[in-house]
């Protein structure tokens, strides 16, 4: 086998559910905490926008992924169809991005053990998850399918609970509130009470709970039957964000006043401990454990594949290109799992809301970043298409060509835009902007050649 070949040992039950794993993380059941706390009831509209976003982004990275199924994805296409500078820039960020918030989902891991094991401390039980999901990634892609499948399930199983327990609350079947409506929804300054603007703010944390759909891209490269496979996954994207996303926090807000939800709990837990229901929200610290192990695993996967592409484009060293007898980048895993312990100590220092919504805001900034290359590079890459009179030969398009893919960049960097404008994620800024600027530098001043020659490409293109 080639040393730098993977296997494609994923099926398609695996690629569905893997598109599910990296975007129900505990992001999801703690941030919307935050999100509710910024935006009211107005949140559902947050909501509704980041889909349409991730929608957008997946059809353009379907187009690409069906037509070039590598490992690697964005990062690779971002070299080929951007500039290496950028995909030097965007690939090393991304890696970073996930380095950062792997450990983090790991922590809140151990936080809800130590809460039922006092006696071993939550530092402890994050270097337990992480060498379990150390072994998942390392040792064979096809037990990192099978694991993410199974997390993936129960994640989905326990919003479908949520959903119809909520339902009943709100129509007084169940619960002591009675017949709620719409009272809930409207009350404490009605559907926007900080105004609408306050929808766009809270945006990037948005993006940051939608991120790792993409993975799915990653993923394609070790997948049986891209063709197949990823224009499946991108279709159920729009149905799952509805029925995982749009519904269970739309009945959230119908049942949970939003002036009682933050970053101390999940407003989930907390909205069915108001009715009584304080036995099906300790499961939910149970759903909430599985969500921060299924997003470490999605992520380090992530991770890995950055990097193993970076290598290969010659954006690191060659070494961590290279694949092991079970067709894994076993050398960029486990850098990557070095890099998330020197994280896991860092984060045993500060363990509070703030820090988490930097976090957070860190993760979406890189994250935004990943997503506009996708659009980016499905933008060039037609165009080189149409140049060629080549379109008729792909087997997978992106409809609303071109007005879709411009709509997927352009409201992302409003988003970016607006962050820069939001006391509590500007400092994110701070950290983002080098992450991503540091290696274009770095890539120019080292590969001023490769530079030199994609110029002439692209201008006799």
């Amino acid at each position: 086998m080639d040393k730098f070949m993977m296997k494609r040992s994923l099926k398609n039950r695996h690629i569905q559910l893997i598109s599910l794993g990296g975007i129900i993380g505990s992001g999801y059941f703690l941030g919307t905490g935050y999100i509710l706390e910024k935006a009211g009831p107005a949140a559902i509209l947050a909501y509704l926008l980041g889909g349409l976003i991730v929608f957008c982004v997946m059809l353009c990275l379907a187009e690409l992924a069906v037509a070039k199924p590598i490992s690697g994805s964005f990062v690779s296409y971002a070299g080929e169809y951007i500039s290496p500078a950028w995909a030097c820039g965007v690939g090393w960020a991304y890696w970073l991005n996930w380095i950062a918030y792997v450990p983090s989902e790991m922590i809140a891991a151990g936080i809800i053990m130590n809460n039922f094991v006092p006696m071993v401390s939550q530092v402890i039980w994050a270097i337990i998850f992480g060498l379990i999901i150390t072994g998942i990634n390392v040792f064979s892609v096809g037990k990192f399918g099978e694991m993410e499948f199974w997390l993936s399930l129960v994640k989905i199983i326990a919003l479908i609970a949520f959903s119809f327990i909520a339902i009943g609350i709100c129509l007084g079947f169940i619960g002591k509130g009675g017949y709620l409506g719409t009272s809930i929804l409207l009350q404490n300054g009605g559907f926007a009470p900080h105004g609408y603007w306050s929808v766009f703010i809270t945006m990037i944390i948005i993006l940051v709970n939608f991120q790792g759909s993409e993975i799915i891209g990653l993923a394609a490269g070790e997948c049986e039957n891209p063709q197949k496979s990823i224009p499946i996954a991108v279709r159920n994207v729009s149905w799952r964000i509805i029925a995982l996303y749009i519904i269970p926090v739309s009945l959230l807000i119908s049942i949970l006043p939003w002036s009682h939800a933050g970053l101390q709990e999940s407003p989930f837990a907390a909205a069915l401990a108001e009715y009584g229901f304080s036995n099906v929200a300790a499961v939910f610290a149970f759903v909430i454990l599985t969500a921060a192990i299924s997003c470490s695993n999605s992520g380090l996967y992530g991770s890995g594949r950055a990097l193993q592409a970076l290598a290969q484009m010659g954006m690191a060293p060659k070494w961590l290109g290279k694949i092991n007898n079970h067709g894994m980048p076993q050398n960029s895993i486990f850098v990557s799992i070095v890099g998330c312990w020197l994280i896991i100590l860092l984060y045993t220092y500060d363990k509070s809301s703030l820090a988490y919504t930097y976090l957070l805001a860190v993760s979406g900034f890189t994250g935004a970043l990943a997503w506009i290359s996708i659009c980016w590079s499905q933008y060039n890459f037609r165009r080189k298409l149409q140049k060629e009179n080549l379109v008729h030969t792909l087997k997978y398009k992106t409809p609303f060509f071109p007005y879709l893919t411009l709509f997927g960049i352009v409201i992302q960097i409003l988003c970016l835009v607006v962050m820069a404008f939001t006391s509590d994620l500007r400092m994110a800024l701070y950290t983002g902007i080098p992450m991503m600027v540091i290696p274009m530098v770095w890539y120019k001043i080292t590969h001023r050649e490769d530079v030199k020659e994609h110029k002439t490409v692209k201008l006799y293109h």
